[in-house]
């Protein structure tokens, strides 16, 4: 009996969600943006429950990443699609140039990546810096996203192969302070308790965080990827 009525509870709360998802996507509920899984995500919004599903969704609909990027406050090119070395397709991709935050260099980035990078810098990044040095950051420094490669000691490809993929190895502060992954992981104080904040942040913002911890490879950066799995090491 009483597995009968947990089975109807189940039941019921799988109709009652379908319906509530439905009502949301035909929009006879309204209800703020942020907290409508169908509305177009705006990166200028506190992240929540729906921004890895709203991530999610740039992948394959250019209009919904283009109204996202509009909101990311991000200077960027569109590219066409292409195969800049065989076997490593690039789609749906920007090349960023730059935003409310200053690179070392311009980087190119599928659709997810790019818009995960903005919501990394202004929810996560610069919180972290303000926490900690009471400052922003002004440059993020990083060693390129696109690379025709296999992940190192076995036959899959990376995700640099698709540009979907970001290895970040410094920061600079806006009074010129420069905090290194490579020289100030393993050391203490401020600039090491910052690097812990910002991969802490990198974790909710992108679906694998491998830093130095995780092994040799990764001694002296940020490795950040919008992949299939989830991993924060």
């Amino acid at each position: 009996m009483l597995i009968r009525k947990v089975g109807w509870l189940l039941l019921v709360s799988v109709l009652l969600g379908a319906a509530l998802l439905l009502a949301l996507w035909r929009g006879w509920l309204d209800v703020a943006p942020r907290f409508n899984p169908w509305a177009p995500l705006d990166v200028r919004d506190a992240p929540n429950l729906l921004t890895g599903f709203k991530v999610w969704r740039l992948s394959e609909d250019r209009a919904l990443c283009d109204l996202a990027l509009a909101t990311a406050g991000l200077r960027f090119t569109r590219l066409p699609d292409s195969t800049p070395q065989p076997g490593c397709p690039v789609r749906n991709a920007v090349r960023v140039q730059g935003g409310r935050v200053g690179l070392s260099s311009s980087f190119m980035a599928t659709c997810p990546l790019a818009v995960s990078f903005a919501l990394f810098e202004r929810h996560g990044l610069q919180p972290a810096a303000q926490r900690v040095f009471g400052q922003p950051v002004s440059r993020v420094e990083h060693v390129g996203s696109f690379a025709c490669r296999s992940i190192a000691g076995s036959q899959r490809p990376s995700q640099h192969s698709y540009a979907n993929a970001l290895d970040l190895v410094g920061f600079r502060l806006r009074d010129g302070r420069r905090i290194s992954v490579l020289h100030d992981w393993s050391e203490e104080g401020d600039n090491a308790r910052f690097l812990r904040l910002v991969q802490d942040a990198a974790c909710e913002r992108f679906n694998i965080t491998l830093g130095p911890d995780y092994n040799a490879a990764h001694h002296d950066h940020f490795h950040l990827d919008m992949g299939m799995w989830r991993m924060c090491r």
